[in-house]
């Protein structure tokens, strides 16, 4: 008896795969030949390498050669390279090189500009093929030997080229992640040294680094007894001299601290000069990180990750985060792709009858990248409504904090391959309600005090990433947020800047260039 079929197509059984696909070269070697397919295997230090020439049976036809990092000696290797291809008759060859970080990409880039295909072996891979040919030998040479049999098994893998956008996202938000870092010590040395010489004035603040006037204050005085003498009127001549608005509340609050407060250290004067040189340095670096933030934006603009802000719980940041660990969508598959590079899947152990199949997270994966997502999962469900109820409806059901930061991890991963990878904006429920685009930009870069001219250049720039079908609504975002500018004084210059971002999404012309070349 048959049955209709219907409409559901059945998946396709997963291919297994020997080889990582990245890395195959077998249809090459088969094209010209296990003897005349050449692999320079290349095993990267700071200031010198080694390299070896082998064809693909592993006959050495260049013996193991040290290679200083200067241009004169990449030329030579190159030459030297050629010469042996030539002698050899090798017509086709690629070169493996160990991954070290950031030593590596002078060599990378000397044969990359030479013209050859340059493969990358994780040192990992190296090191499960060194191991069994020499488990208590570790060398130049056998590193050598284990990069050239990764790569004839297929682990030798090709690098993408990323375009400059996203090259310059994931340098600076690296950049900015490692100032959060050293800021956040510096917080904890601050709050140490302000404890030894003001026990308990920290916490006459809600939050001490959202209230400019308390560390003022503490490097003015360092002490309850100078804080007594200082008064009211003292207190409030610091926060006036220092070009700070301070409610009398709080100045009154620190006074009562004082009176009550124990004692302090009685090194005074030296904790006031650890105090200012931390917080000196505590500010410089949140310049900097604000400064690095408003170029983020600049480009983030750029990309497609730009539609990513309709969702409640993303900003600029997230975006850029995303953005410059991700990469171009187009690199990925599917979503599956986005959680199996960073290593957010259950580990595996199956013998024979015994299947242990949801094991713990794979400790193998792109470590930034997987911090990125579940950072990003984290901020979902503190800010967003939607992954806020399946977090308390999975938490009921007895699901760990880990588990639950995964998986919505997970959905996250599927709605930026949906958005980025199609640039549009989708009607899921955790954009309700949605957040309008150009608005979270606009009051990003009135956070930052960004330039007009760089203002309008952004949002001009992410009217051209938006579908059509959204500029309407965006559009109407802004017109209500210039209603609201029209109700206030004082200078405004967001009000000259939006209508000409209405102009370009609704497709009009607002502004004509005036040709400088006519006369009076």
């Amino acid at each position: 008896m048959s049955y209709p079929r219907t409409g559901r197509v059945a998946k396709s059984s997963k291919s297994f795969f020997l080889q990582k696909p990245t890395g195959t070269i077998t249809p090459r070697v088969q094209a010209v030949g296990p003897e005349h397919f050449g692999i320079l295997a290349i095993d990267c230090a700071k200031a010198r390498s080694r390299y070896l020439l082998a064809d693909y049976y592993g006959r050495t036809l260049l013996p193991p050669t040290s290679l200083p990092h200067t241009q004169g000696d990449f030329q030579a290797a190159v030459q030297r390279l050629r010469q042996a291809m030539t002698q050899h008759d090798l017509r086709d060859l690629v070169v493996a090189i160990e991954r070290t970080g950031e030593y590596h990409r002078p060599v990378q880039r000397a044969f990359r500009q030479a013209g050859f295909e340059i493969r990358l072996v994780h040192p990992f891979t190296s090191k499960q093929y060194r191991l069994p040919a020499d488990p208590h030998n570790k060398t130049d040479d056998t590193d050598l030997a284990a990069i050239f049999r990764a790569t004839t098994q297929g682990f030798g893998l090709c690098e993408p080229t990323w375009p400059d956008d996203y090259l310059r996202l994931q340098l600076l938000r690296r950049h900015r992640a490692d100032l959060v870092g050293k800021t956040s010590i510096l917080r904890c040395q601050i709050r140490e040294v302000l404890h030894a010489a003001m026990p308990g004035y920290a916490e006459c603040f809600g939050e001490l680094w959202e209230v400019p006037v308390a560390l003022v204050l503490a490097r003015h005085t360092t002490s309850a007894p100078a804080v007594r003498q200082a008064g009211l009127e003292g207190l409030h001549a610091i926060a006036v001299q220092a070009q700070i608005v301070c409610r009398r509340a709080t100045l009154h609050k620190v006074l009562l601290w004082a009176d009550q407060a124990p004692a302090g250290h009685p090194l005074t004067v030296e904790l006031r000069r650890l105090l200012e040189a931390l917080d000196d340095d505590r500010l410089e670096k949140t310049r900097q990180i604000q400064a690095i933030e408003s170029t983020l934006a600049h480009y983030v603009v750029r990309t497609p990750y730009l539609l990513l802000l309709a969702i409640p719980g993303i900003n600029i940041v997230t975006c850029a985060d995303l953005a410059g660990e991700l990469g171009p969508m187009y690199f990925y598959g599917n979503a599956n792709g986005i959680t199996g590079r960073a290593g957010l899947m259950p580990s595996r152990y199956q013998s024979d009858q015994v299947d242990q199949a949801n094991g713990p997270l794979r400790r193998r994966g792109h470590r930034r990248l997987r911090a990125v997502l579940m950072q990003t999962a984290d901020n979902l469900v503190l800010c967003n409504h939607y992954f806020q109820a399946h977090a308390a409806l999975w938490a009921r059901k007895g699901r760990g904090a880990q588990w639950i930061r995964v998986k919505v991890a997970k959905v996250l991963s599927r709605l930026v391959f949906a958005v980025v990878g199609g640039r549009q904006l989708l009607s899921h429920p955790c954009c309700q309600p949605r957040h309008y685009i150009l608005s979270k930009l606009l009051a990003f870069h009135s956070a930052h005090r960004t330039d007009p001219t760089q203002l309008r250049q952004d949002l001009e720039t992410a009217v051209q990433q938006l579908p059509a079908p959204a500029r309407a609504a965006e559009a109407q975002g802004l017109q209500e947020q210039l209603a609201e500018l029209a109700n206030r004084r004082g200078p405004q210059p967001l009000a000259n800047i939006i209508p000409l971002v209405l102009a370009r999404l609704q497709g009009s012309v607002l502004e004509s260039t005036k040709d400088e070349s006519a006369g009076p």
